[in-house]
């Protein structure tokens, strides 16, 4: 059953949109134009103009009155905006000489700057960074902070115009959420790490935006295959690019420990060193960590850390065999069975070293959230594993974090502000049902839906199927406000999607699996739910394909998306480009 948002916040029209007359690209018409132009100009700006700016802006004039509409529409975006007014005649053209120019506000200008990093490469122009009590576009873009506008914590509102471009939030993740859509409604060739000769032109109009769940993420496992840190940045990029706000890192496992305790050392040095499949392992020491953390704040990304307990432990053990019920130390584990493996719940020993981890996990993390784990502890049962879990779960209050943990922490007594993980299959669950009656919260991460080990078909080359084939429509057509029954959506925090990588060795693996696929969990995260159409979806989906092409990134061409064909760039430009297609 659909659910219908409540109303957005009112989107404002464009005040400074001046209408373009019609487009009669015969040389007399222009000349009459240009003529008119320059009548209507105020007489002591045009005495003190000199002859070679009057010549480029009557260039320029003309030139946009010759020019083809921008190619994209105002709402070819993905995730769907929430209110969208198109103007036809206020298409605007990036000039070379535009200034970005910024709240004085430092957050204001992070977000300018990063504009510009974006920009420069692909249109060879300087886009200078300066700041304005007060920012006007004057012909450029113009990056508004004024927390006197209801849009929310995360909304945006974008004006494009033909004097320029303004991008007005409340926050600086709201700009920055504005800039990744008007990063979108540029041409792909925007994405090319080398100059392009293209023109820049991005369509008329207001978007007004903002997200239907505070928390929209994804879940990276660096246990199974352990990843590089730039690996994990490049994920905190393609996250970003969609509107999600939160990574969640599977840190420990089985197959390896990723994180340096100090407390503990012997859980890196020895417990990861292994990996699936017997390969050398890794670990992120404490610098690593923070620099992940750092770069995905930066991104408006909050990095959750999981610490699987009291289950999924087999690397620990190896580390510290007391730990074990037996205490005895396992063999090193390098292979994909669950559920075998857990730390000793009777043993005061088990809840120093829990807390002793959580407590320097907690001191690196500045983000609300510590996820415990909680899933597939076979042999723990019953009141034991309940009474685990609800001492892990006052350790992390004691942390001042909120506990996260997969759905069967759910018979656990209830704590303030405690958040489920649902990773199901059948919607029916009533013991999360009945632990959201007493106060949980969810994330909705179906394990047919949302998980993107899944293969999208059978002879995709790596990925499971326990839960179904997953392809792009599969990842899209549901909706986390209802998917769980006897649970309202506003018990819904938000939805994520989790990437395990028992098969997944490499970045172009991880970058296989998730596009396309990222974009329609981002989307159903993101949009109003009366904006969920398939159709619609695909056909915004299909433009995004050149643009991973000229980025390099690797993505699986589904089938059921009708990929452009147009080239990206449109001059030749010795640019290297990554063979999408996966041997």
């Amino acid at each position: 059953m659909s659910t219908t948002p409540s109303p957005g916040p009112t989107a404002v029209p464009a005040t400074n949109a001046v209408p373009l007359p019609t487009r009669e690209p015969d040389a007399a018409t222009l000349a009459r134009a240009d003529a008119a132009t320059l009548a209507q100009a105020d007489a002591a700006t045009l005495a003190q103009a000199d002859a070679a700016t009057l010549a480029q802006a009557a260039e320029r004039a003309a030139g946009d009155l010759l020019a083809p509409p921008a190619r994209h529409r105002l709402a070819d975006v993905v995730p769907a905006p929430q209110q969208v007014q198109p103007d036809p005649t206020g298409d605007w053209v990036l000039p070379a000489e535009a200034v970005i120019v910024a709240t004085a506000d430092p957050a204001a200008l992070a977000v300018a700057e990063q504009l510009a990093h974006l920009l420069r490469p692909a249109t060879g122009y300087p886009l200078p960074v300066t700041d304005a009590t007060t920012p006007e576009p004057a012909g450029g873009i113009a990056l508004v902070l004024d927390d006197t506008v209801d849009l929310g914590a995360e909304g945006y509102r974008l004006d494009i115009t033909t004097d320029g471009v303004r991008v007005t939030a409340s926050t600086a993740a709201g700009l920055f959420y504005g800039v990744q859509t008007l990063r979108q409604l540029l041409p792909a060739a925007i994405e090319s790490r080398d100059p392009v000769t293209e023109r820049w032109a991005l369509p008329g109009g207001t978007i007004t935006d903002a997200p239907r769940f505070p928390y929209r993420g994804a879940m990276l496992d660096v246990a199974r295959h352990f990843f590089a840190v730039e690996d994990v940045l490049r994920v905190v990029d393609h996250l970003a690019r969609y509107k999600l706000n939160h990574l969640h890192l599977h840190l420990t496992d089985d197959q390896g420990w990723r994180i340096a305790v100090d407390s503990w050392p012997k859980l890196t040095t020895l417990g990861g060193t292994t990996e699936v499949g017997g390969g050398p392992g890794g670990h992120y020491t404490k610098a690593d960590y923070t620099r992940i953390v750092t770069y995905a704040a930066d991104r408006h990304i909050t990095v959750v850390p999981e610490i699987d307990l009291p289950g999924h432990t087999n690397a620990a053990l190896v580390a510290y065999p007391e730990l074990a019920p037996d205490k005895i130390a396992p063999p090193p584990y390098t292979g994909t069975e669950v559920g075998f493996s857990y730390v000793d719940p009777a043993d005061e020993r088990t809840y120093d070293f829990v807390a002793d981890v959580l407590g320097e996990l907690a001191a690196l993390t500045p983000g609300p959230w510590l996820h415990v784990g909680g899933d597939e502890a076979f042999k723990v049962k019953g009141e034991v594993y309940t009474g685990f879990v609800e001492r892990v779960q006052r350790i992390v209050a004691g942390l001042g974090k909120t506990v996260v943990g997969w759905h069967q922490l759910a018979p656990a007594a209830h704590l303030d502000g405690r958040v489920l993980q649902w990773w199901g299959t059948n919607g029916e669950d009533p013991t999360t049902a009945e632990a959201v009656r007493r106060g949980a919260l969810l994330i909705i991460s179906p394990g047919n839906h949302a998980y993107l080990d899944m293969k999208y078909a059978p002879d995709t080359p790596i990925g499971h199927d326990w839960a179904g084939l997953i392809d792009v429509r599969k990842a899209y057509d549901w909706d986390p406000g209802t998917h769980v029954a006897d649970v309202p959506t506003e018990a819904v925090l938000g939805v994520e999607a989790p990437l395990w990588t028992e098969s997944v060795t490499s970045l172009a693996d991880i970058e296989l699996l998730l596009l396309p696929r990222l974009p329609a969990i981002a989307e159903l995260g993101w949009s109003p739910r009366a904006t969920h159409d398939w159709n619609g979806f695909r056909d915004r989906l299909a433009g995004h394909g050149p643009r991973w092409e000229t980025a390099g990134i690797t993505f699986h061409r589904a089938p059921e998306i009708p990929w452009s064909t147009t080239p990206a760039i449109p001059t030749q430009r010795n640019v290297p480009q990554t063979d999408t297609t996966k041997p």
